[in-house]
């Protein structure tokens, strides 16, 4: 039976998990979890409030945020006034994702600023934003938590260069900076007369900011309507306020999360999120929140990202489907009523405009922090994400002394395809399908690719991932990297070790150097060796964590290259 969650607009249909996941709700209520997640008890997770007591300030944000919204609105009529046309937002995971899903999901508004976001290291994704922009018309906005970001800070080093050649010593006009008090990036833009410094509530989590400053200076930038937004909101967190009862349906996040927790300890772990087309990069932000917030630990709610609708007898039953059902819009119907027929669990969410999505994106914080709770996991913290960066940072420091990245030799190479793998095949047909027969149920395949990130790629990895789910039968996720190691990449390390890896490189057909500092045109790293070696460096700390992982190297045609793997899959 459907179980109504806030009113008629979201339902859970559970099948044979109902009871398992009645009884979690029960004791939610039971154990007060609502309302101490509300007090800030850290105790609802772990005993000790490291990363947990200061990390629960998402919480006000529906209504700490609206007393912002004046100011953000005040640089907005300056920078139009200013004859600006354009905004490049230069930053890495919680900073930049939701503003890339406000851009693809709203547009602009007329009158306002086209947003982009950089957040690729890709040489060619660097220098199509260098080569569009016009640098006198475009505000570029530097976003990072930390303000240490590397990827972020240089972007900001190329771009500070770039716009100071044409505009001189007021480049930092065309700069504003969303950061953390007292952090780095908060001095830098002292330094170089930027034009705005946004401070955070620093007791905000990266992933947890889609609400903050971090989100919402896009989005007025942009021209949406922001009141709208955490209007819907402030009206999701009002639910949890009056009632903390998750069995009474008023607290749609405590029963999202209790499901998602219950579902993944049974082993339903595959998070699989369909949307109507028109909000469907909403599970680009979700996938970030869900992957880092519970891949820890030898546990893990993998979400399944942009794969494309297949058969029902392609799905194993380690999945969970999340619809997202935007009125009006009955694409995914059909599709979303087989998978339930056969089965399937399946969680519906019904929204009646686009900025209903504000209280998507509460609730689900909200969801995804009483999943930690039931999974026994703090979902604030990130423990296996700095592996990668300590090893990156160690071959870019042998780049620095040797002048070149660590060399590794190929088990096999084939029309322009080098394969590195942990035992030897004689073919590459023989390589890539001797490694996805490693697959066994509830296993995954993540296919991890360093190259630009651009619509033509990603056509063709999904083909290439639904060629995988197809013929194996497993749930599979795509990522660019450096993009996805600030998003999926503590999954990948800290859940239960069943994912296979796949990654993709590539030769850069150019390069680009990253200024040592601004002013300068000294660079001792260029952006293609920075994504070779955060390619390396996760790959070192996949295999140190015990993962399964295969590389090809692509030296040919990039599209060529994913096609002809796609191809040897029998």
């Amino acid at each position: 039976m459907e179980v109504p969650m806030n009113t008629i607009q979201k339902a859970m249909k559970l099948g044979r998990y109902t009871d398992a996941v009645d009884r979690t709700l029960e004791k939610l209520k039971d154990d007060r979890i609502s309302a101490r997640i509300w007090n800030h008890d850290h105790t609802v997770w772990k005993p000790a409030p490291s990363e947990i007591a200061n990390r629960l300030g998402w919480l006000a944000c529906p209504k700490n945020m609206m007393g912002a919204i004046p100011r953000i609105e005040q640089l907005v009529e300056q920078v139009l006034s200013a004859g600006y046309t354009h905004a490049l937002l230069l930053g890495m995971g919680g900073s930049s994702l939701a503003p890339f899903v406000f851009r693809r999901i709203f547009g602009v508004t007329a009158g306002h600023l086209d947003l982009s976001v950089l957040d690729s290291t890709d040489p060619s994704a660097v220098l199509d934003q260098a080569s569009r922009l016009d640098p006198l018309k475009t505000l570029f906005i530097v976003s990072t938590k930390s303000g240490s970001t590397a990827e972020t800070l240089s972007f900001f080093r190329y771009f500070f260069n770039l716009t100071a050649g044409v505009a001189g010593p007021g480049a930092g006009e065309h700069f504003i900076a969303i950061t953390d008090p007292g952090s780095a990036l908060e001095r830098l833009a002292q330094e170089h007369d930027f034009r705005h410094t946004f401070l955070n509530d620093p007791d905000i989590g990266g992933r947890y900011s889609a609400l903050s400053h971090f989100g919402l200076v896009p989005a007025v930038l942009i021209g949406m309507d922001v009141h709208a937004l955490l209007n819907q909101a402030s009206r999701a967190a009002r639910d949890y306020v009056s009632s903390d009862s998750p069995v009474a349906g008023d607290n749609t996040g405590d029963r999202l999360g209790g499901a998602l927790g219950r579902l993944a300890l049974a082993g339903v772990d595959k998070c699989t999120i369909v949307a109507s087309p028109a909000i469907a990069s909403f599970g680009v932000w979700l996938e970030q929140l869900l992957a880092e917030s519970t891949g820890k630990e030898g546990k893990g709610i993998l979400p399944v990202e942009g794969e494309s609708m297949g058969d029902v007898d392609t799905y194993g039953d380690d999945r969970l489907f999340v619809y997202l059902r935007l009125d009006g819009d009955d694409t995914h119907d059909a599709a979303m009523d087989g998978v339930s027929g056969a089965g399937h669990p399946v969680i519906r969410i019904n929204l009646k405009d686009l900025y209903d999505l504000g209280g998507e994106f509460f609730h689900w914080e909200m969801a995804t922090a009483v999943a930690g709770h039931v999974m026994g996991i703090n979902p604030f913290d990130q423990p296996n994400v700095e592996s990668a960066k300590i090893q990156a940072r160690g071959m870019i420091e042998e780049f620095k002394r040797e002048g070149k990245l660590p060399e590794l030799t190929p088990t096999l190479e084939e029309n322009g395809i080098a394969v590195y793998a942990g035992r030897k095949w004689t073919t590459l047909s023989e390589a890539i399908n001797g490694f996805l027969a490693l697959a066994q149920p509830g296993d995954y395949a993540a296919i991890q690719a360093y190259i630009a990130p651009t619509e033509e790629f990603a056509a063709l990895l999904n083909e290439f991932r639904i060629t995988i789910r197809d013929r194996h039968k497993i749930a599979t996720t795509v990522g660019f990297g450096p993009r996805f190691l600030h998003s999926t990449g503590q999954l990948h390390k800290g859940d239960g070790g069943n994912g296979l890896f796949i990654q993709i490189t590539s030769r850069d057909a150019v390069d680009v150097p990253i200024p040592d500092v601004t002013g300068s045109d000294a660079s001792t790293v260029s952006f293609g060796v920075l994504k070779a070696a955060q390619a390396l460096g996760d790959r070192r700390a996949l295999l140190d964590a015990g993962r399964r992982v295969i590389r090809f190297h692509l030296s040919g045609d990039l599209a060529d290259g994913v096609q002809t793997l796609a191809r040897n899959i029998s």
